[in-house]
């Protein structure tokens, strides 16, 4: 039998292993943003052209390699971090495997120049798909240029498979804050298709925040710092006003490094317990900074993940620390002892007669009768505007029978009225699901979607007619958001004042608020601003491009009742006629059943 097990050509193994370290245009941005702080640079610009399709280009002022690194850094396991298996557990750098630039060398076209200081020429390296195409002596800064170009060119189903641009330069931006944040110190800026998106001077942390957070971030963070033997934390902590309803702006670092850990991410939400609405995820950039050999770094290939020796420990004094922060500020009620020291605490006396204590009961209390609703206003029902047009026997779409099944429960409800079909009483279930009985059974709703549906329906034919009421506020409101947000949002501008949202451009990164549609009434515009854009944003496209449809379809989601919410009699019932008043009430616009009927016999069938 021949020999069948062979060495993989270099080539071939690079890309294999650019699979695991290289998995999008963002993964280059996070190796050479790293290695150029590894190198010691204290001025970094990043320049991309097509969201890293076309290029991607990083420049430092640091140390510089000379002609014989220049060409070693792109063999694999060729690093300066790193000498014996002992230095894994006492990691001071970003980087240290070795495996980034031959990665990106085996996926792209990458031109390296750099010289070091005491140098007077640099060195030129070329290098595509792992082929070696040549070096030279070249003029060029102290410091370190790589550029790379044509990403994927040679893994067509990798670049395939790549997200649209708008996506592509979110996850970018995205590694850029992870590592501009903790390096603070270093002055960035950063250039795609020719525009400047960010240019950061050296700065302290607050500031870096702000600058690329937004200015509303100012005013809501709050200052965290603890010394323990074990672990030492700082950074900052978000007011419940910068609260998000989604995640996104939760950063850990541990020495300087960003990870991502569920476990100590429960610890500050806990710390938020009762002080934030239910599904609202707080913000926060807390720093970590433990001794290297009591964790270990070295458990995925993007080192975003780490294993510390004592996490019980840490995750305590890290709750801890948030507690006592948001208890500094007066955000948490805290024990004020000396505000409390007049209060007389009974003592217990030698001849103290001990007695039951007595409790005053009313005999006729029911707790299961009915509680009058005196005085209660639904801010649900003010909301929507109720329809004349109530298309009850459309309770019945898409759970038609064929024609050859006889006693079709469709059948006989379309000859029913409303009154006949609906009992008028209502049970809301788990704050999610409201029940009403119907002639053949019970009628199950789910509340969330069925809003979705009418705000969807209402949304879009304002987008068409371009004639949708703005409830004007009294005051209007500016919104600060962060760089990629605002760039987003300014091509929707004239689209969203269609469906009744009333946003103007104020320049630097700012929007005003002038209107919204009656149906935000209660709830926080800004707040749906903002979880409207994230949604938009997951979406694929250029957001010029976007139909009326997918903006009618993510306002709907931002602006819908939340499942939790609790509706009255009054508020069901509106919003029952609400739905029927819809072209499609039984299905929300992304396919998803909104109702259900469990006929007689199947209640029958279960209680045999």
């Amino acid at each position: 039998m021949p020999d069948i097990i062979r060495l993989l050509p270099d080539s071939v193994a690079n890309q294999i292993a650019a699979g695991e370290v290289i998995q999008r245009p963002a993964s280059v941005v996070k190796e050479l943003l790293e290695n150029a702080i590894d190198a010691g640079g204290k001025n970094i610009s990043l320049i991309v052209k097509d969201a890293g399709r076309t290029l991607i280009q990083v420049t430092d002022d640091g140390s510089g390699m000379s002609e014989t690194d220049a060409r070693m850094a792109f063999e694999r396991h060729a690093t300066s971090k790193i000498r014996e298996a002992s230095d894994l557990f006492s990691i001071h750098t970003m980087g240290f495997r070795g495996e980034a630039l031959a990665s990106i060398a085996a996926v792209a076209e990458v031109v390296l120049r750099t010289r070091t200081r005491d140098s007077e020429t640099g060195t030129e390296v070329r290098i595509s798909g792992s082929k070696f195409l040549g070096q030279e002596p070249v003029a060029c800064n102290p410091g370190t240029q790589f550029q790379v170009k044509n990403l994927f060119f040679n893994t067509p189903a990798r670049r395939k498979f790549l997200k649209s641009d708008t996506t592509e330069q979110k996850y970018i931006l995205q590694e850029f804050y992870r590592v501009a944040i903790p390096f603070h110190d270093i002055s960035f800026v950063v250039m795609h298709n020719n525009a400047e998106l960010y240019n950061l001077p050296s700065s302290g942390l607050l500031q870096r925040i702000v600058r690329l957070m937004g200015k509303q971030a100012l005013q809501n963070l709050v200052e965290i710092k603890s010394e323990t033997s074990l672990v030492s934390i700082s950074g900052y902590i978000g007011k419940p006003q910068l609260a998000k309803k989604t995640y996104g702006d939760q950063y850990f670092f541990v020495n300087r490094r960003f990870i991502r850990h569920g476990y100590l991410h429960k610890a500050v939400a806990q710390a938020y317990e009762k002080i934030l609405p239910s599904g609202a995820v707080p913000s926060y950039f807390i720093f970590l900074t433990v001794p290297p050999e009591s964790i270990d770094v070295n458990i995925h290939p993007t080192k975003t993940e780490v294993k510390f020796e004592d996490e019980q420990a840490i995750w305590q004094i890290l709750h801890a620390s948030v507690r006592e922060g948001l208890g500094k500020f007066n955000i948490i009620p805290s024990l004020d002892f000396e505000a409390n020291a007049g209060i007389e605490i009974p003592v217990l006396q030698k001849n103290t007669e001990i007695r039951t204590p007595e409790v005053q009961i009313d005999p006729e209390y029911n707790p299961f009768e009915k509680e009058t609703e005196r005085g209660r206003t639904a801010k649900y029902a003010s909301s929507l505007h109720s329809s004349e047009l109530l298309n009850w026997e459309k309770v019945y779409a898409g759970f038609e029978k064929t024609p050859e099944e006889e006693g079709s429960e469709a059948d006989l409800f379309q000859q029913e009225n409303r009154a006949e079909q609906i009992s008028g009483k209502f049970i809301q279930i788990k704050g999610r699901y409201i029940v009403t009985a119907v002639r053949s059974g019970l009628m199950v709703i789910d509340q969330k979607r069925a809003h979705e549906r009418i705000l969807y329906e209402r949304y879009l034919e304002g987008l068409k007619s371009q004639q949708t009421a703005s409830q004007q506020e009294l005051f209007p409101r500016q919104i600060s958001l962060t760089t990629d947000e605002y760039r987003f949002l300014l091509p929707m501008l004239q689209g969203l004042q269609s469906a009744g949202i009333d946003l103007r451009d104020f320049g630097n990164g700012s929007v005003v608020l002038y209107g919204c549609p009656p149906e935000w009434k209660g709830n926080d515009p800004e707040e749906m601003i903002r979880l409207f854009l994230h949604m938009l944003r997951e979406e694929e496209g250029d957001p010029e491009l976007i139909g009326r449809e997918r903006i009618a379809e993510n306002l709907a989601k931002a602006t819908a009742i939340p499942y939790g919410k609790v509706l009255s009699q009054e508020e069901m019932n509106l919003m029952t006629d609400q739905l029927f008043a819809c072209s499609n009430p039984s299905f929300s616009f992304d396919g998803r059943a909104i109702l259900t009927i469990i006929s007689l016999d199947e209640i029958e069938k279960k209680l045999r």
